[in-house]
């Protein structure tokens, strides 16, 4: 696992025992699939001697970075320009110009020049950095040589976010410039001089975060998913759930928002844990198309589970200024709803298909996995010493590496005292390489997304855009709350598209939150940075850029566009959920003034039911079935009543429970009726 937007490495393909099967994906065909929509899955192929000298070379980078945010105390613009220097060579070296097929050890000449001249312009403002920032401004922005530096620079990180991560960020970030330049009429070499040479551009703060300490959050990520942790969290939702009714989507329910928090990575995780749970799934009797929408959803739900919610509550709380401890604490019901919500989805497509759970005999019992719970280990020692301030965040997850590595020698003495066939799991030198690899390769499009994050915040500050933007939401709004809300989402939507997860954040926060907070629309801080970082997440599920429902697609042999529609439709509850804590920020437990503790509570009781009836009302229509099939007036009112359950109010409460309700009883009652006829 790792915390960027797809893992790099090779998934499994399918669980064991669905290896055969012509209905399940194989590796190539999930592969094939990725090439093809996901432009991190198109990396260059090394073997022999280039593949140890190329793994060298990342394995050294993932040291540099660690000495870089542990014990470098040099100032930041050297940090961050040799870091992005590296990121410029080892970018080059595993992505190639175009996608497709490559050829074996293949860097062509033109790659290596890019590579080598792109590099040159982040080393030399490194060791430059004090005397340029001595220099008046008027004559660095008027320099030949440094405003070519600069757009040397600039292309090359451009290029390289175009091979690792795609078009949709560099299309905002191309109309930015463009803006800067013709629409606010900023000078050229002023423009170059702040993107560049400042950090209000590339090396701005979401690149700074990356550096100090996401790339440390990727390298632990890596190295914790060769403790086995995967395969606990899914043997242990399988000991949970595995027997119910419909268990194996259940279980990819909770399997993925498990792995799905700390790896940070919608892809990844729909190809890790849907390469057992999807063949599961399909077995069971669930449609293709269901079954990779159900680990596509989940999936992409991982990224907002606390308590790590994919490194996002670092770069939160880095950001907000709000302690990662309270930050954690208000995703818990937001986070809660949203599986909820899919877990009802499941269930009721599970007893409209009349689907059984998996024998109980066939499944783990939970004494077996007892032994195993040392591998949380890692992951409770990060939040607690983050949560406390024991250590900075580097610090923390510097220390739950080397807890990792240790949960990883514990398992060679555990698996030899259970006499456990498998021992995949065991640490070993080649495994702690290949983490170290892998980190590097993790780092990669996360840090060419952030420095396009980073101009696109340096043009909006500049050119004052975010008023602009502002004056135009309230202009097409009216001063209307919820339709400000609804064109903030369509522009996190849009914005989110293909961009991983860290970088997307950044972005959101940078150009939409500030529009939500503003007097005029009037949404508290921290709800307009969740509500911004909701709906910059399921860009992952929705068309036409759904890059994790395709993963699960190429799983399940399904259509890829219907899969993404169907993971939209099972993931309803974050599309319905920012809006109800955005309209009453108790659900984050922000309160007025003077509010008693017991009205705290209360309040808190309150906005948590009427959401989970608004939801299953929601589902149920979304469905079609509820203990019998619905015809289309039921489920348009069952969704009316479940929407004014969620719309905070007395009456609009009053209304929908009434609704809900009465449509579940006269159902309850008709199949009572039809059984018994």
């Amino acid at each position: 696992m790792s915390f960027r937007k797809k893992e790099k490495e090779t998934p499994p393909a399918v669980s064991e025992g669905a290896a055969g099967s012509p209905d399940i994906g194989s590796a190539a065909d999930v592969d094939a699939v990725m090439k093809k929509f996901d432009r991190e899955s198109n990396t260059r192929v090394w073997e022999g001697t280039p593949m140890w000298i190329v793994k060298g070379i990342m394995i050294l980078f993932s040291v540099f970075c660690m000495y870089l945010t542990l014990i470098d105390r040099n100032q930041a613009e050297f940090r961050l320009c040799t870091f992005l220097g590296g990121i410029i060579i080892i970018g080059y070296l595993n992505f190639p110009i175009k996608k497709g097929n490559v050829k074996v050890n293949s860097l062509p000449w033109y790659d290596i020049i890019i590579m080598v001249v792109g590099c040159i312009p982040f080393f030399y403002f490194a060791f430059n950095a004090e005397r340029i920032a001595l220099t008046d401004y008027t004559i660095v922005s008027r320099d030949p040589m440094l405003l070519t530096f600069a757009v040397i620079g600039i292309l090359a990180m451009v290029e390289l976010c175009r091979r690792s991560v795609g078009l949709p960020i560099l299309c905002v970030v191309g109309v930015l410039i463009l803006y800067t330049l013709f629409g606010a009429n900023v000078r050229p070499g002023k423009m170059l001089f702040d993107l560049f040479y400042t950090t209000t551009g590339i090396l701005g703060t979401p690149i700074s975060a990356c550096q100090k300490f996401i790339v440390m959050f990727i390298i632990f990520g890596a190295f914790l998913e060769r403790t086995g942790i995967s395969a606990f969290f899914i043997n242990l939702a399988n000991c949970a759930a595995g027997s119910s009714s419909g268990g194996p989507a259940k279980v990819a329910v909770i399997s993925s928002a498990l792995c799905g928090m700390v790896s940070g990575s919608s892809v990844g995780n729909t190809v890790t844990t849907g390469s057992v749970t999807i063949p599961m799934m399909k077995e069971t009797g669930y449609k293709g198309e269901f079954a990779g929408a159900v680990e596509a959803a989940a999936s992409t739900g991982g990224q907002i589970m606390p308590p790590i919610m994919g490194a996002a509550a670092f770069i939160m709380a880095e950001t907000t200024g709000i302690a990662y401890s309270k930050i954690v604490v208000l995703a818990i019901l937001p986070a809660f709803l949203y599986f909820v919500g899919i877990f009802i989805a499941v269930h009721l497509e599970a007893k409209k298909l009349g689907l059984k759970g998996i024998p109980k005999d066939k499944l783990p019992k939970f004494g077996e996995l007892a032994p195993k719970l040392y591998l949380l280990l890692p992951l409770v020692i990060l939040v607690i010493l983050v949560s406390t301030g024991t250590f900075t965040m580097s610090y923390s997850a510097a220390v739950a590496i080397i807890i990792s590595v240790a949960v990883g020698v514990i398992n060679i003495f555990v698996n030899k005292a259970m006499k456990n066939a498998d021992v995949s799991d065991n640490i070993s030198v080649p495994k702690v390489l290949d983490a170290m690899e892998a980190g590097a390769k993790g780092t990669i499009s996360v840090a060419a997304a952030c420095s396009m994050a980073g101009i696109v915040a340096g043009c909006v500050t500049s050119t004052g855009l975010a008023s602009d933007l502002l004056r135009t939401i309230l202009s097409v709004s009216g001063g209307v709350k919820i339709v400000a809300l609804f064109l903030t989402m369509l522009c996190c939507i849009v914005l989110g598209m293909g961009v991983p997860t860290t970088a997307n954040y950044c972005i959101m926060a940078a150009t939409c939150a500030p529009i939500l907070m503003s007097e005029q629309i009037g949404i508290p801080m921290v709800c307009a940075h969740f509500f911004v970082f909701y709906f910059g997440i399921v860009a992952d599920i929705t068309p036409p850029v759904a890059l994790a429902a395709y993963a699960g697609s190429a799983i399940a042999k399904s259509p890829p566009m219907r899969t993404a529609f169907n993971a939209t439709k099972l993931a309803i509850a974050a599309f319905v959920v920012p809006y109800i804590f955005a309209l009453n920020p108790a659900m984050l437990f922000q309160f007025d003034l003077g509010t008693t503790m017991t009205m705290m509570v209360v309040q808190s009781v309150l906005i948590v039911i009427t959401s989970l009836v608004g939801l299953f009302g929601v589902a149920a229509a979304l469905n079609g079935f509820l203990y019998r099939p619905l015809n289309p007036l039921f489920r348009v009112l069952i969704a009316a009543g479940g929407l004014c359950m969620m719309i905070p109010g007395t009456l609009t409460d009053v209304v929908g429970l009434v609704v809900v309700v009465g449509i579940v009883l006269f159902q309850r009652m008709s199949a009572q009726k039809s059984s018994v006829a």
